[in-house]
């Protein structure tokens, strides 16, 4: 499918780079956008091809949140279309956030509002040094809804309350100490960072990745006896799989499992 808001690439060693093409606009989130976003994602998911997704933006920003057109559109719809959009956006950010293979978030700039949880939902984020980021809804009258269940899972409550409540603007450095950002570089250095973390992703076998995402999802949000039952089982489950009968007889005889070859570290 041809794509008028993102751009979708994927090398020959299965990393997918989806990058935010609205430059004009700091990479802003409309209804194009959004629709688009999940399309590719959906595909993506499909795609047995892509090992590793990078998600990113073009130009100067990583994503400045919600398009202002986009914005005064909503301003003139009824209660019910307002909820539609906002449904929109919270379905996009879920199938990001389970989507079977590992995101790197590439923060190549700033990110507000909408911007930041995209950030969230990636699995790990690297930004830049120069970047400002911000939880600016309040600000307008508004509230950081939709967003909320990623944004307060990385940084925890306490911590969201102190940047949701003010809606200022606050650095890499504070992203990454509220857990927004894995690690913080200068903007030389942007890409041979990322290309670090796509290394060692390499190396796992990407069914068990994606098994061990959705197992990170469960034990995050059951009590003992419900994980108890469902860790045994994808345990049994893994051991089962063609992977995991490679894998274990690959260690075993001193061999490399089809996932790693061409990708030792």
């Amino acid at each position: 499918m041809a794509y008028e808001t993102i751009r979708i690439a994927t090398d020959e060693r299965g990393v997918c780079q989806l990058t935010l093409a609205r430059a004009d606009v700091h990479n802003a989130m409309n209804k194009a956008l959004i629709a688009e976003m999940r399309d590719a994602v959906k595909a993506i998911a499909k795609d047995p091809k892509v090992r590793v997704v990078v998600l990113t933006g073009e130009g100067k920003s990583f994503c400045a949140g919600g398009d202002l057109r986009w914005m005064k559109a909503n301003v003139d719809m009824a209660r019910e279309g307002r909820i539609a959009e906002a449904g929109e956006l919270a379905d996009m950010l879920h199938e990001i956030d389970t989507l079977p293979k590992p995101v790197i978030g590439r923060i190549n700039g700033p990110a507000y509002g909408g911007g930041v949880g995209m950030m969230a939902v990636c699995d790990l984020a690297i930004g830049v040094s120069s970047a400002r980021f911000g939880l600016t809804e309040v600000r307008l009258g508004l509230i950081p809804a939709t967003i909320s269940p990623y944004v307060v899972r990385r940084m925890g409550p306490g911590n969201a309350r102190r940047v949701f409540f003010s809606g200022r603007l606050f650095s890499a450095e504070e992203a990454r100490a509220l857990n927004l950002l894995s690690a913080v570089v200068a903007p030389e250095a942007l890409d041979e960072a990322v290309e670090k973390e796509i290394a060692e992703l390499l190396q796992a076998a990407p069914g068990a990745v994606g098994a061990t995402k959705r197992l990170v999802d469960f034990v995050a949000s059951h009590d003992h006896a419900a994980n108890r039952d469902y860790t045994l089982t994808a345990l049994a489950d893994a051991w089962e799989t063609e992977e995991g009968q490679e894998g274990i007889q690959a260690f075993l005889n001193k061999e490399t499992p089809w996932w790693r070859k061409g990708n030792q570290s």
